[in-house]
Protein backbone atom coordinates (compact mmCIF):
# COMPACT_ATOMS: atom_id res chain seq x y z
CA UNK A 1 0.00 0.00 0.00
CA UNK A 2 1.16 3.30 -0.94
CA UNK A 3 0.04 6.24 1.36
CA UNK A 4 -0.13 9.74 0.24
CA UNK A 5 -0.83 11.16 3.74
CA UNK A 6 0.63 9.79 7.52
CA UNK A 7 -1.11 6.96 8.58
CA UNK A 8 -3.43 7.46 11.68
CA UNK A 9 -4.74 5.27 14.08
CA UNK A 10 -4.27 3.07 17.93
CA UNK A 11 -2.19 0.71 18.76
CA UNK A 12 -2.26 -1.95 21.78
CA UNK A 13 1.01 -1.85 22.73
CA UNK A 14 1.37 1.01 25.20
CA UNK A 15 -1.19 0.44 26.98
CA UNK A 16 -2.32 -3.11 27.19
CA UNK A 17 0.93 -4.81 25.99
CA UNK A 18 0.14 -9.17 27.10
CA UNK A 19 -3.47 -7.72 28.04
CA UNK A 20 -5.09 -8.04 24.99
CA UNK A 21 -8.96 -9.54 24.22
CA UNK A 22 -11.88 -10.03 21.34
CA UNK A 23 -13.86 -7.55 24.34
CA UNK A 24 -11.15 -4.75 24.54
CA UNK A 25 -10.55 -4.77 20.59
CA UNK A 26 -13.92 -4.47 20.07
CA UNK A 27 -14.80 -1.59 22.94
CA UNK A 28 -12.20 0.29 21.29
CA UNK A 29 -13.27 0.15 18.31
CA UNK A 30 -16.81 1.37 19.91
CA UNK A 31 -15.01 3.88 21.16
CA UNK A 32 -12.16 5.41 17.96
CA UNK A 33 -16.04 5.69 16.09
CA UNK A 34 -18.28 7.46 19.16
CA UNK A 35 -15.34 9.77 20.60
CA UNK A 36 -14.85 10.92 16.83
CA UNK A 37 -11.30 9.58 16.43
CA UNK A 38 -12.49 7.61 13.10
CA UNK A 39 -14.36 10.74 11.81
CA UNK A 40 -10.90 12.51 12.40
CA UNK A 41 -9.29 10.42 10.62
CA UNK A 42 -8.14 7.46 12.62
CA UNK A 43 -9.17 4.49 10.71
CA UNK A 44 -6.32 1.89 12.09
CA UNK A 45 -7.19 -0.47 15.10
CA UNK A 46 -4.02 -2.61 14.88
CA UNK A 47 -3.23 -5.23 17.65
CA UNK A 48 0.26 -5.79 18.50
CA UNK A 49 2.27 -8.23 19.84
CA UNK A 50 0.96 -11.53 22.09
CA UNK A 51 -1.96 -12.40 20.27
CA UNK A 52 -0.88 -15.72 19.44
CA UNK A 53 0.06 -19.21 21.22
CA UNK A 54 3.43 -19.42 21.89
CA UNK A 55 4.10 -22.36 19.13
CA UNK A 56 2.85 -22.87 15.24
CA UNK A 57 0.39 -25.39 14.19
CA UNK A 58 2.51 -28.71 14.08
CA UNK A 59 0.09 -29.58 10.99
CA UNK A 60 -0.19 -26.56 9.65
CA UNK A 61 2.46 -24.50 10.48
CA UNK A 62 0.58 -21.39 10.88
CA UNK A 63 0.42 -19.42 13.59
CA UNK A 64 -2.53 -19.75 16.05
CA UNK A 65 -4.53 -17.16 17.76
CA UNK A 66 -4.86 -17.30 21.93
CA UNK A 67 -8.12 -19.10 22.18
CA UNK A 68 -8.40 -17.74 25.90
CA UNK A 69 -7.84 -13.88 24.61
CA UNK A 70 -9.44 -14.63 20.77
CA UNK A 71 -11.61 -17.36 21.57
CA UNK A 72 -13.81 -16.84 18.31
CA UNK A 73 -10.53 -16.28 15.64
CA UNK A 74 -8.98 -13.21 14.03
CA UNK A 75 -11.46 -12.92 11.48
CA UNK A 76 -14.31 -12.36 13.58
CA UNK A 77 -12.42 -9.60 15.39
CA UNK A 78 -11.17 -8.24 12.07
CA UNK A 79 -15.31 -8.33 10.87
CA UNK A 80 -16.31 -6.45 13.83
CA UNK A 81 -13.67 -3.67 13.16
CA UNK A 82 -14.83 -3.53 9.64
CA UNK A 83 -18.11 -3.21 10.55
CA UNK A 84 -17.71 0.06 12.35
CA UNK A 85 -15.85 1.53 9.46
CA UNK A 86 -12.27 0.73 10.69
CA UNK A 87 -9.25 -0.84 9.30
CA UNK A 88 -7.49 -3.87 11.19
CA UNK A 89 -3.99 -4.33 12.20
CA UNK A 90 -1.86 -7.66 12.55
CA UNK A 91 1.60 -7.71 14.47
CA UNK A 92 4.46 -9.51 13.53
CA UNK A 93 8.04 -9.88 13.70
CA UNK A 94 11.27 -10.41 10.87
CA UNK A 95 13.19 -13.47 13.11
CA UNK A 96 12.16 -16.56 14.57
CA UNK A 97 10.32 -15.38 17.74
CA UNK A 98 8.22 -12.05 18.25
CA UNK A 99 9.73 -9.21 20.90
CA UNK A 100 7.65 -10.70 23.47
CA UNK A 101 8.53 -14.54 22.66
CA UNK A 102 5.45 -15.59 20.40
CA UNK A 103 5.83 -17.15 16.94
CA UNK A 104 7.50 -14.95 14.43
CA UNK A 105 6.90 -15.24 10.40
CA UNK A 106 11.28 -16.18 9.89
CA UNK A 107 10.96 -18.43 6.96
CA UNK A 108 7.17 -18.24 7.08
CA UNK A 109 7.09 -15.03 5.32
CA UNK A 110 4.27 -15.78 2.66
CA UNK A 111 2.24 -18.37 4.71
CA UNK A 112 1.87 -15.69 7.46
CA UNK A 113 0.93 -13.11 4.78
CA UNK A 114 -1.57 -15.46 3.69
CA UNK A 115 -3.10 -15.86 6.83
CA UNK A 116 -3.21 -11.98 7.83
CA UNK A 117 -5.08 -11.56 4.52
CA UNK A 118 -7.29 -13.94 5.25
CA UNK A 119 -8.13 -12.33 9.06
CA UNK A 120 -9.06 -9.07 7.01
CA UNK A 121 -5.96 -7.37 7.86
CA UNK A 122 -4.90 -3.72 6.15
CA UNK A 123 -1.90 -2.72 8.44
CA UNK A 124 1.18 -5.23 9.15
CA UNK A 125 3.17 -3.67 11.92
CA UNK A 126 6.47 -5.93 11.64
CA UNK A 127 9.04 -5.89 14.13
CA UNK A 128 13.41 -6.66 14.03
CA UNK A 129 13.79 -9.22 17.42
CA UNK A 130 15.22 -12.58 17.32
CA UNK A 131 16.66 -12.29 13.24
CA UNK A 132 19.42 -14.48 12.52
CA UNK A 133 23.14 -12.43 12.37
CA UNK A 134 23.83 -14.10 8.71
CA UNK A 135 20.96 -11.94 6.86
CA UNK A 136 20.85 -8.52 6.67
CA UNK A 137 17.98 -6.33 7.39
CA UNK A 138 16.87 -5.11 3.60
CA UNK A 139 16.41 -8.82 2.59
CA UNK A 140 14.05 -9.61 5.70
CA UNK A 141 11.81 -6.71 4.82
CA UNK A 142 11.92 -7.25 1.33
CA UNK A 143 10.84 -10.72 2.02
CA UNK A 144 7.60 -9.73 3.95
CA UNK A 145 6.65 -6.77 1.39
CA UNK A 146 6.62 -9.27 -1.81
CA UNK A 147 4.92 -11.78 0.28
CA UNK A 148 2.13 -9.39 1.57
CA UNK A 149 2.13 -7.61 -2.00
CA UNK A 150 1.09 -11.15 -3.36
CA UNK A 151 -1.03 -12.43 -0.81
CA UNK A 152 -4.29 -11.21 -2.37
CA UNK A 153 -5.27 -8.24 -0.12
CA UNK A 154 -3.71 -4.69 0.28
CA UNK A 155 -1.75 -4.58 3.56
CA UNK A 156 0.04 -1.29 4.88
CA UNK A 157 3.54 -3.05 5.67
CA UNK A 158 4.94 -0.75 9.09
CA UNK A 159 8.53 -1.82 9.15
CA UNK A 160 9.91 -1.21 12.96
CA UNK A 161 13.63 -2.18 12.98
CA UNK A 162 14.34 0.65 15.44
CA UNK A 163 16.52 2.65 13.06
CA UNK A 164 18.94 -0.11 12.37
CA UNK A 165 21.18 -0.59 9.61
CA UNK A 166 20.93 2.86 8.25
CA UNK A 167 16.96 2.44 7.77
CA UNK A 168 16.29 5.97 6.27
CA UNK A 169 18.91 4.93 3.01
CA UNK A 170 17.06 1.61 1.71
CA UNK A 171 13.35 1.02 3.53
CA UNK A 172 11.45 2.92 1.33
CA UNK A 173 12.76 0.49 -1.81
CA UNK A 174 11.26 -2.51 -0.05
CA UNK A 175 7.74 -1.14 -0.62
CA UNK A 176 6.88 -0.10 3.15
CA UNK A 177 4.47 2.44 3.64
CA UNK A 178 6.26 3.57 7.16
CA UNK A 179 9.24 2.79 9.21
CA UNK A 180 9.75 3.07 13.08
CA UNK A 181 13.04 4.93 13.25
CA UNK A 182 14.00 5.15 17.12
CA UNK A 183 13.66 2.78 19.76
CA UNK A 184 10.49 2.61 22.04
CA UNK A 185 8.65 5.40 23.75
CA UNK A 186 7.95 5.66 27.33
CA UNK A 187 5.06 7.88 28.85
CA UNK A 188 7.23 10.74 30.00
CA UNK A 189 8.65 14.25 28.36
CA UNK A 190 12.49 12.93 28.32
CA UNK A 191 11.66 10.01 26.50
CA UNK A 192 9.63 11.86 23.48
CA UNK A 193 11.86 14.59 23.82
CA UNK A 194 15.07 12.65 23.33
CA UNK A 195 13.16 10.67 20.63
CA UNK A 196 12.06 13.53 18.57
CA UNK A 197 15.61 15.66 18.69
CA UNK A 198 17.38 11.83 17.66
CA UNK A 199 15.48 12.49 13.89
CA UNK A 200 15.38 15.80 13.49
CA UNK A 201 18.00 15.73 11.02
CA UNK A 202 16.15 12.81 9.35
CA UNK A 203 12.70 13.86 8.66
CA UNK A 204 13.81 15.23 5.30
CA UNK A 205 13.83 11.01 4.24
CA UNK A 206 10.26 11.30 4.98
CA UNK A 207 7.60 11.22 2.43
CA UNK A 208 4.44 10.02 0.64
CA UNK A 209 4.66 6.56 0.08
CA UNK A 210 6.98 5.72 3.30
CA UNK A 211 6.65 8.00 6.11
CA UNK A 212 8.91 8.24 9.56
CA UNK A 213 7.36 6.72 12.54
CA UNK A 214 8.92 7.82 15.51
CA UNK A 215 6.79 5.75 17.94
CA UNK A 216 2.93 5.62 19.06
CA UNK A 217 1.48 8.41 20.78
CA UNK A 218 1.89 8.49 24.78
CA UNK A 219 -0.60 11.53 24.69
CA UNK A 220 -3.22 11.00 27.18
CA UNK A 221 -1.57 7.92 28.76
CA UNK A 222 -1.74 9.29 32.40
CA UNK A 223 1.44 7.41 33.74
CA UNK A 224 -1.02 4.30 33.21
CA UNK A 225 -0.33 0.81 31.34
CA UNK A 226 2.72 -0.71 30.01
CA UNK A 227 5.21 2.09 28.85
CA UNK A 228 4.41 4.12 31.70
CA UNK A 229 6.90 5.92 33.48
CA UNK A 230 6.01 9.12 35.26
CA UNK A 231 3.49 10.39 33.10
CA UNK A 232 3.17 13.90 31.64
CA UNK A 233 1.72 17.25 32.01
CA UNK A 234 -0.99 18.28 29.84
CA UNK A 235 1.56 21.11 28.49
CA UNK A 236 3.85 18.39 27.82
CA UNK A 237 1.53 15.95 26.07
CA UNK A 238 0.11 19.00 24.13
CA UNK A 239 3.97 19.55 22.73
CA UNK A 240 4.58 15.65 22.12
CA UNK A 241 1.35 15.92 19.84
CA UNK A 242 2.00 18.94 17.81
CA UNK A 243 5.46 17.83 17.31
CA UNK A 244 4.07 14.75 15.60
CA UNK A 245 1.69 16.81 13.59
CA UNK A 246 4.21 19.36 12.59
CA UNK A 247 6.96 17.09 11.00
CA UNK A 248 4.17 14.52 9.43
CA UNK A 249 5.05 11.78 11.53
CA UNK A 250 2.12 8.72 11.55
CA UNK A 251 -0.21 9.17 14.67
CA UNK A 252 -0.66 6.46 16.36
CA UNK A 253 -2.58 6.80 19.58
CA UNK A 254 -1.68 4.59 22.64
CA UNK A 255 -3.67 5.22 25.58
CA UNK A 256 -7.11 4.13 26.69
CA UNK A 257 -9.44 5.35 23.85
CA UNK A 258 -12.33 3.79 26.07
CA UNK A 259 -11.43 6.07 28.82
CA UNK A 260 -9.65 9.14 27.13
CA UNK A 261 -10.44 12.13 29.34
CA UNK A 262 -11.94 15.17 27.23
CA UNK A 263 -8.54 17.38 27.85
CA UNK A 264 -7.09 14.83 25.34
CA UNK A 265 -9.32 13.54 22.90
CA UNK A 266 -10.22 17.91 22.13
CA UNK A 267 -5.92 17.74 21.34
CA UNK A 268 -5.92 14.66 19.16
CA UNK A 269 -9.12 16.18 17.26
CA UNK A 270 -7.98 19.41 17.28
CA UNK A 271 -8.52 20.40 13.36
CA UNK A 272 -5.50 22.70 12.59
CA UNK A 273 -3.00 20.33 14.06
CA UNK A 274 -4.30 17.11 12.47
CA UNK A 275 -4.89 19.72 8.80
CA UNK A 276 -1.09 20.23 9.17
CA UNK A 277 -0.24 16.83 10.12
CA UNK A 278 -2.11 15.44 7.01
CA UNK A 279 -1.61 18.16 4.77
CA UNK A 280 -1.49 16.67 1.05
CA UNK A 281 1.54 18.14 0.27
CA UNK A 282 3.22 16.22 2.60
CA UNK A 283 6.41 18.57 2.72
CA UNK A 284 9.02 18.38 5.55
CA UNK A 285 9.41 21.00 8.01
CA UNK A 286 12.50 23.51 8.18
CA UNK A 287 14.26 25.14 10.71
CA UNK A 288 14.82 29.00 10.83
CA UNK A 289 15.99 28.81 14.29
CA UNK A 290 18.03 26.26 15.70
CA UNK A 291 19.80 26.57 19.34
CA UNK A 292 23.32 24.40 19.76
CA UNK A 293 21.48 21.79 21.84
CA UNK A 294 17.90 21.49 19.24
CA UNK A 295 16.22 22.17 22.55
CA UNK A 296 15.12 25.76 21.39
CA UNK A 297 13.90 26.01 17.71
CA UNK A 298 11.76 27.44 15.02
CA UNK A 299 10.37 25.52 11.96
CA UNK A 300 8.31 26.03 9.35
CA UNK A 301 6.09 24.09 7.26
CA UNK A 302 5.26 24.93 3.69
CA UNK A 303 1.39 23.34 3.10
CA UNK A 304 -1.24 23.34 0.72
CA UNK A 305 -3.13 26.04 -0.29
CA UNK A 306 -0.44 28.86 0.02
CA UNK A 307 -0.19 27.86 3.69
CA UNK A 308 2.25 27.88 6.37
CA UNK A 309 2.68 26.41 9.68
CA UNK A 310 5.14 27.76 12.00
CA UNK A 311 6.30 26.48 15.23
CA UNK A 312 7.97 27.50 18.40
CA UNK A 313 8.84 24.73 20.68
CA UNK A 314 10.88 24.97 24.06
CA UNK A 315 11.84 21.45 24.79
CA UNK A 316 14.65 23.14 27.11
CA UNK A 317 14.37 23.66 31.09
CA UNK A 318 14.10 27.47 31.03
CA UNK A 319 11.47 29.71 29.56
CA UNK A 320 12.69 31.79 26.66
CA UNK A 321 11.65 34.73 26.05
CA UNK A 322 13.36 36.08 22.73
CA UNK A 323 12.17 33.17 20.42
CA UNK A 324 11.41 35.04 17.03
CA UNK A 325 12.45 34.92 13.17
CA UNK A 326 11.46 37.62 10.15
CA UNK A 327 9.30 36.54 7.32
CA UNK A 328 13.04 37.27 5.33
CA UNK A 329 13.85 33.46 6.55
CA UNK A 330 10.45 31.98 4.61
CA UNK A 331 11.08 33.95 1.62
CA UNK A 332 9.15 37.07 1.76
CA UNK A 333 11.09 39.96 1.65
CA UNK A 334 9.96 43.43 2.58
CA UNK A 335 9.79 44.46 -0.75
CA UNK A 336 7.90 41.14 -1.49
CA UNK A 337 4.90 42.62 -0.58
CA UNK A 338 3.82 39.39 1.00
CA UNK A 339 2.45 38.71 4.85
CA UNK A 340 0.97 36.17 6.52
CA UNK A 341 -2.27 35.80 8.29
CA UNK A 342 -2.11 33.45 11.30
CA UNK A 343 -4.64 31.69 13.13
CA UNK A 344 -3.55 30.27 16.29
CA UNK A 345 -3.63 26.06 15.85
CA UNK A 346 -4.75 25.63 19.41
CA UNK A 347 -7.34 28.09 20.80
CA UNK A 348 -8.22 28.49 16.47
CA UNK A 349 -7.95 32.52 17.61
CA UNK A 350 -7.46 35.09 14.78
CA UNK A 351 -3.81 36.79 15.64
CA UNK A 352 -3.51 38.97 13.04
CA UNK A 353 -1.03 40.31 9.99
CA UNK A 354 2.16 39.64 10.33
CA UNK A 355 4.79 42.13 7.96
CA UNK A 356 8.18 41.80 9.25
CA UNK A 357 9.04 39.48 11.79
CA UNK A 358 6.95 37.12 14.72
CA UNK A 359 8.22 36.98 18.46
CA UNK A 360 6.89 34.72 20.85
CA UNK A 361 8.43 33.84 24.37
CA UNK A 362 7.82 30.22 25.25
CA UNK A 363 7.79 28.44 28.83
CA UNK A 364 9.93 25.18 29.30
CA UNK A 365 8.44 21.95 27.25
CA UNK A 366 5.98 24.35 25.64
CA UNK A 367 5.27 25.48 22.07
CA UNK A 368 2.98 27.88 20.29
CA UNK A 369 1.92 26.88 16.63
CA UNK A 370 0.05 29.25 14.29
CA UNK A 371 -1.32 28.43 10.47
CA UNK A 372 -0.51 31.22 8.30
CA UNK A 373 -2.45 32.58 4.91
CA UNK A 374 -0.41 34.18 2.20
CA UNK A 375 -1.61 37.68 1.76
CA UNK A 376 -1.15 40.64 0.06
CA UNK A 377 0.21 43.69 2.36
CA UNK A 378 0.85 47.27 1.96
Amino acid sequence: MYPKKPPMGFNTWNTFAQNISDEMIRETADAMVEKGLLKAGYEYLVIDDCWSERQRDPETGRIVPDPVKFPNGMKAVSDYVHSKGLKFGMYSCAGTRTCADFPGSYDHEFLDAKTFAEYGADFLKYDFCYTPMTIEGPLLYRRISMALRNCGRDILLSACNWGRDSVHDWIRSTGAGMYRSTGDIFDNFVSFRDIFVSQIDNFKFSAPGCFNDIDMLTVGMRNRGNVAASGCTDLEYRTEFALWCMFGCPLMLGCDLRNIDDTMLSLVTNPYLLRINQDEDARTPFAVRRSEDNLQNIYVRLLSNNEVAIMFVNLGEKKNDHMWFMLEEIGFTSSSGKGLQLTNAFTGKDEGVIRDYLRQPIDAHDCAVFIGKEVDVK
